[in-house]
């Protein structure tokens, strides 16, 4: 898909009527961002935004989240059972204390 992100009046304005004229072309709205399919039609509407109002759109390629291929297994299982936890007031960093979690510096400084 592709993300585009509108940084001006002008451009928000343009990119509404865009999304209303080509709504089989729009995945979904976000206020002042859109994600358009990949296709050339989305390639195309994406770029006549730019070509319209420069800088103040921008375009980014997305992927879609594979929590199995990006993420490893303890931090998924940690991210389920910090949900599953007793009291929702505990913070993090106290639940992991003393288990095999990882502790929220270690994911920190670790890229996907």
């Amino acid at each position: 898909m592709l993300l585009v992100v509108t940084y001006s009046r002008a451009a928000r304005t343009t990119l509404r009527n865009v999304r209303r004229t080509h709504e089989s072309a729009v995945v979904r709205e976000l206020g002042r961002a859109a994600l358009f399919e990949e296709t050339e039609l989305g390639a195309f509407l994406a770029l006549r935004l730019r070509a319209k109002h420069g800088d103040d759109v921008q375009i980014e390629r997305t992927q879609p989240f594979n929590e199995f291929a990006a993420v490893r297994e303890a931090v998924r299982d940690a991210a389920e059972a910090y949900e599953d936890r007793e009291a929702a007031s505990t913070p993090y960093v106290k639940f992991a204390a003393g288990t095999d979690h990882p502790d929220p510096d270690s994911m920190r400084g670790t890229d996907l």
